[in-house]
């Protein structure tokens, strides 16, 4: 499905079926000289066939036409193989490139996987391979135009400045078009869910990250926000407001779970945290554990710093909450 949000600016919905996303929002901006494609939708058919299919709808040609990735993620990231040709230019953050590169080159998930056991993650076997961003991953190593905050993509009327916006990822960019006031957010902010923010390294806090990169964006002049997934939405400083009140109760809950245990392994509190999924933990699939356990890890580290939780070193890492 194709919709035109204003002059040579278009959103084309890219399904992501079996997730809770459900669909990719994939923008084209149309020039006379090149075109723009911002996120891709994963490495499948399903993605592929409605990217190519709205490609036509929009008369794009792909050897005028260049590619704006958000950040890292499979689901954004995944088309870029197959929609690139030789003249094509392909941007993204430096920290999040070499992220999608090294895990087409399977550098980065032996690792990972490791460090989720540490935290608790119950499992005799690689759970890896059930994660859409390994399953769906770019087909091909990408030679990418690394862009930094300030950078500026223009075509013809418009002019995208980057925007670092680290958390949901490291390496994370929106793009803010400052006469149209047009914020393309990614998966920094989106519309009634939450972006997740996860942690896997000691040296990590993505939620201060994001926190920080929410303040950033605060006071931008944004009349129209286009984010990754759902719905676009005119109300940025609202919906930032909403996010933060969002994790500072994610903090009390963490806090009121720690204060029923001695100490607990991260899995075994994020089994304890609310989800907004309609099965029992038990049941949940692989891929929303291994997020959970991301996002509780992120809200841990945070309270951490912030003096309110102890990390206690182990085979298995345990957390407890500080006396005050």
């Amino acid at each position: 499905m194709v919709e035109k949000i204003r002059d040579n600016l278009y959103r084309m919905s890219i399904p992501l079926p079996l997730t809770p996303l459900k669909a990719l929002n994939s923008y084209v901006i149309k020039g006379r000289e090149r075109n723009l494609i911002i996120d891709t939708g994963f490495n499948r058919e399903e993605c592929l066939s409605a990217m190519q299919n709205g490609l036509k709808e929009l008369a794009v040609d792909l050897a005028r036409t260049d590619l704006f990735v958000t950040h890292m993620h499979a689901d954004h990231s995944g088309l870029i193989s197959h929609l690139a040709t030789p003249s094509s230019r392909i941007y993204c953050s430096q920290k999040d490139g070499e992220m999608i590169n090294a895990s087409r080159r399977g550098e980065n998930w032996q690792g990972v996987l490791q460090q989720v056991i540490k935290y608790g993650f119950r499992t005799d076997e690689d759970i890896t391979d059930y994660l859409p961003g390994k399953r769906y991953r770019i087909s091909n190593q990408v030679d990418f135009t690394y862009v930094r905050e300030g950078d500026r993509i223009e075509i013809d009327d418009y002019c995208f400045v980057c925007l670092e916006t680290p958390g949901h990822t490291k390496g994370h960019i929106c793009l803010y078009e400052e006469n149209y006031k047009i914020l393309i957010s990614g998966d920094h902010i989106l519309p009634k869910i939450t972006p997740n923010i996860s942690k896997w390294f000691n040296s990590e806090n993505p939620l201060a990250d994001y926190i920080k990169s929410l303040d950033k964006l605060e006071n931008l002049e944004v009349e129209l926000v286009l984010p990754g997934h759902r719905d676009i939405f005119t109300d940025l400083k609202g919906r930032i407001r909403e996010l933060k009140k969002h994790h500072e109760r994610r903090c009390r809950e963490v806090l009121d779970i720690l204060a029923g245990y001695e100490m607990v392994d991260a899995f075994t509190l994020a089994s304890q945290m609310e989800w907004d999924i309609s099965l029992a933990w038990d049941d949940f699939p692989v891929p929303q554990k291994w997020f959970a356990l991301g996002e509780a890890l992120s809200h841990l580290k945070y309270l951490q710093a912030e003096g309110k939780v102890e990390e206690i070193e182990g085979e298995v890492v345990k957390y407890r909450k500080c006396q005050q």
